[in-house]
């Protein structure tokens, strides 16, 4: 981005000339690069109280910048980095080991379940910010996200043509994401597509949570089973739609909510899971698949080692009841 002058602004404004590595990109999001130790709370503060403006204009956090724009921010006090805003060494090298794949416009990895896939909402922390520590040089935008608890393939883009390309083709429909978990109980059919819309509130402490609603947005997840086990089935799932937490709401929907889940699951099951060592929710995000700029491309991600050693006892148990 290039400053741009003029006597007309109040001291201590800025006013940016939107440059081609931001075209496209939404407001919000550029503000966190931009203003880099501001926390988040502030910058969707500036944006609903209209201090930040496109063209002169009052901007959404939604609004996408077009090359060219004039960007005005407003004087803010950037906190200066603290002991306690960088992240442990022990931290910053989990997200840095767990990279499976990068090339010139994209860096992968494994999530492990517990680790955010960005900061905010009481964590210091996410993926995004650990890596960017632990690469201080580049440049990194995170595409997707994952939920706190579901381990898996999350994708970052390290060139603004990687971070849109595929942006739009998320949008489009034209990005394969399959996900591995386990189901309570045993549905009636190995394959089946659960087709409700979905819609999302924000409760009064701050937690989401979606419910199946008509005046939701259409959502879509096409199931099939993978394997049969004492009181559960393990599926594989394929998101038609990208709603947040989807899977979960659409398991829970049909009366067999995925082992672990706290916020729609059924207590009792996963009381029953937890005392045979299921820790954590069994859901993890196992391949993603897109074609961007003539190039196929594809990663994936085993099962971690705490959800099949639960299989694995699972297992144990299906042969003793034989």
């Amino acid at each position: 981005m290039q400053t741009v002058t003029s006597p007309d602004v109040p001291q201590g404004v800025r006013q940016l000339e939107v440059g081609p590595e931001r075209d496209g990109q939404r407001i919000d999001n550029a503000l966190m690069t931009i203003l880099k130790g501001v926390p988040k709370s502030m910058i969707y503060r500036l944006l609903r109280t209209g201090q930040v403006r496109v063209n002169g204009k009052r901007a959404k956090p939604d609004t996408r910048l077009i090359q060219g724009d004039t960007l005005r921010i407003p004087p803010v006090r950037v906190a200066e980095r603290t002991a306690e805003q960088v992240a442990s060494q022990g931290a910053i090298a989990a997200a840095a080991e767990a990279v499976i794949f990068e090339d010139k416009h994209f860096l992968v990895i494994d999530k492990p379940s517990g680790m955010a896939s960005h900061g905010g909402s009481g964590v210091s922390h996410g993926a995004i910010e650990l890596l960017r520590q632990a690469r201080p040089k580049e440049h990194l935008e995170l595409v997707h996200r994952l939920d706190r608890d579901t381990s898996g393939v999350l994708v970052f883009a390290r060139t603004r043509s990687g971070l849109t390309g595929l942006q739009a083709a998320i949008r489009a429909g034209e990005v394969t994401k399959q996900y591995l978990c386990l189901m309570v109980g045993h549905p009636s059919k190995a394959r089946f597509d659960v087709n409700a819309p979905l819609q999302k509130s924000i409760l009064q402490g701050g937690e989401r949570m979606v419910r199946v609603s008509e005046g939701g947005k259409p959502s879509l997840t096409f199931f099939r089973e993978m394997d049969q086990y004492p009181g559960s089935r393990l599926m594989q799932a394929t998101l038609g739609t990208g709603r947040t937490h989807q899977i979960r709401v659409h398991a829970a929907h049909i009366g067999h909510p995925l082992a672990g889940d706290v916020k729609y699951g059924d207590r009792e099951a996963n009381k029953r899971f937890r005392d045979q060592g299921l820790n954590r929710l069994f859901l993890h995000a196992s391949n993603l698949s897109f074609e961007l700029d003539g190039r196929a491309y594809g990663f994936s991600a085993p099962l971690p080692d705490d959800l099949k050693n639960f299989l694995d006892k699972l297992a144990a148990k299906r042969r003793s009841a034989r």
